[in-house]
């Protein structure tokens, strides 16, 4: 095989706009690398590319997270080709990251054209109101769409935390932000993230969970709440949280140990899934796997959202994703149905069948293939709205509970909601001895 030889004298001349360095951020050691943004507005020499390559390397062979800070106007035009050679170096190094060693970038600036596509190999990105992301800038948007449109507008932090979910989490303090993600997160992949010390009892009851889910089927609540009644102290990260918010995604710790938190949220259209939800979800369980994290999901979802447009735009793909994320993840993975699991939302939402762990439910929990209004419009059609009522009252009673699943191994466990965190714990300390001997293969093809 041919290899492409980088020739001596390229870039020679041209001060790099990139620095590294093995340091500390938050108390762990990290290889960090930095665009500086001030030196001819970051454009990223043959030789700066090439740095960042090692600087990538080098974390991946010393087993410590990568974390770079960009701000870059994109590839140097006075080092010609060599420089986007130089960022296509680094792009291969930092995938060669992907899933050995936790990699985190923070735009700081605005990031042009070829290295705008490095955030995108980051497994999670930080973003100031300073950083502007996109590939092709406003001026090329205009002459070939003839829309205008301003910086911030078509890549400010607003547009890639609501829109495009490329940013993960928004700060001004971005090098604190990028601490706190590494609280949560091992070194390497073959390394267990970090217990912590807790002040909150493992034994602590959950009464205000009794009160949370809604007398109405319609109403909504706030999962976060949950979350935060079940967490350590009442902690979590929230990831992408303007993006996709029918889903929530988190870091959190529960009885001292870091898990992912994935929960379908009610005030958000119903806590359905549309393709975004399941592109955000898909990646965020992808991550936590891929980092050694337990998963605990959290279920209340009456199904996908319905619409020409979203099947046009591929919901099969992007709902298989999410589900093949979940089937594919080896870590301890715990389902807790709130509310309602219907249909192939309750599938893909890491069911029994995709191959969960250990599955809970609440005693308000509705498991089955669809509500009772869909079911009795489908078995008993021509019915007058009184006989239609007693059908549906009927199917409540008999489907929209979570004995029957309970009877068929689907449902390990109906637990009162006052001891979910009392569960959660045991059950997280039960399967933190979990391994699974991986048969080898080249890589998955899985649906995207």
């Amino acid at each position: 095989m041919t290899r492409v030889v980088d020739p001596p004298d390229v870039g020679k001349g041209i001060v790099g706009a990139v620095t590294s360095v093995v340091g500390r951020i938050g108390g762990r050691n990290a290889v960090i690398a930095r665009s500086l943004g001030t030196m001819r507005r970051g454009a990223m020499t043959h030789a700066d590319g090439v740095r960042l390559a090692e600087a990538a390397d080098q974390a991946r062979n010393l087993r410590i997270p990568f974390v770079f800070f960009v701000a870059s106007s994109g590839a140097d035009v006075l080092d010609g080709i060599a420089a986007l050679h130089g960022w296509g170096r680094a792009a291969e190094a930092i995938s060669r990251c992907s899933g050995v060693v936790p990699v985190i970038a923070a735009a700081t600036g605005p990031v042009v054209s070829g290295p705008a596509l490095l955030l995108g190999l980051a497994d999670l990105v930080v973003m100031n109101s300073e950083a502007v992301a996109f590939v092709s800038g406003p001026q090329m948007v205009a002459e070939f769409t003839g829309v205008e449109i301003g910086l911030r507008e078509l890549g400010g932090v607003t547009a890639h935390a609501r829109s495009s979910g490329l940013c993960a989490m928004e700060a001004d303090d971005v090098e604190g932000a990028v601490a706190e993600l590494l609280e949560y997160l091992p070194s390497h992949t073959d390394e267990m993230p970090p217990l912590s010390s807790m002040n909150d009892p493992v034994l602590r009851a959950t009464p205000e969970l009794r009160e949370i889910i809604p007398d109405r089927k319609s109403a909504s609540y706030d999962v976060r709440d949950v979350i935060r009644s079940v967490a350590d102290e009442g902690g979590m990260s929230e990831l992408w949280p303007r993006w996709a918010g029918q889903i929530v995604t988190g870091l959190s710790r529960i009885g001292g140990m870091p898990v992912g938190v994935v929960a379908n949220q009610p005030r958000i259209l119903a806590g359905t899934l549309d393709i975004a939800a399941s592109q955000k979800a898909a990646r965020f369980v992808r991550f936590c796997d891929s980092v050694n994290l337990p998963i605990v999901t959290l279920v209340d979802t009456p199904g996908f959202l319905p619409g020409k447009d979203l099947e046009w735009r591929g919901m099969i793909r992007h709902g298989a994703e999410l589900a093949f994320a979940y089937a594919q993840a080896t870590v301890p993975r715990i389902c807790l149905i709130l509310r309602k699991a219907f249909g192939g939302a309750y599938i893909v939402m890491d069911s029994r069948g995709i191959g969960n762990d250990v599955c809970l439910a609440w005693p308000a929990a509705e498991i089955a293939v669809m509500g009772a209004s869909g079911a009795v419009q489908i078995l008993h059609r021509g019915l007058g709205p009184a006989a239609r009522a007693d059908r549906e009252s009927e199917y409540e009673t008999s489907f929209l509970n979570p004995w029957p699943a309970s009877e068929r191994g689907l449902v390990d466990m109906v637990i009162d909601p006052s001891d979910t965190r009392i569960v959660l714990c045991s059950v997280l300390r039960q399967l933190c001895t979990k391994r699974e001997l991986l048969a080898g293969r080249k890589h998955d093809a899985g649906p995207q």
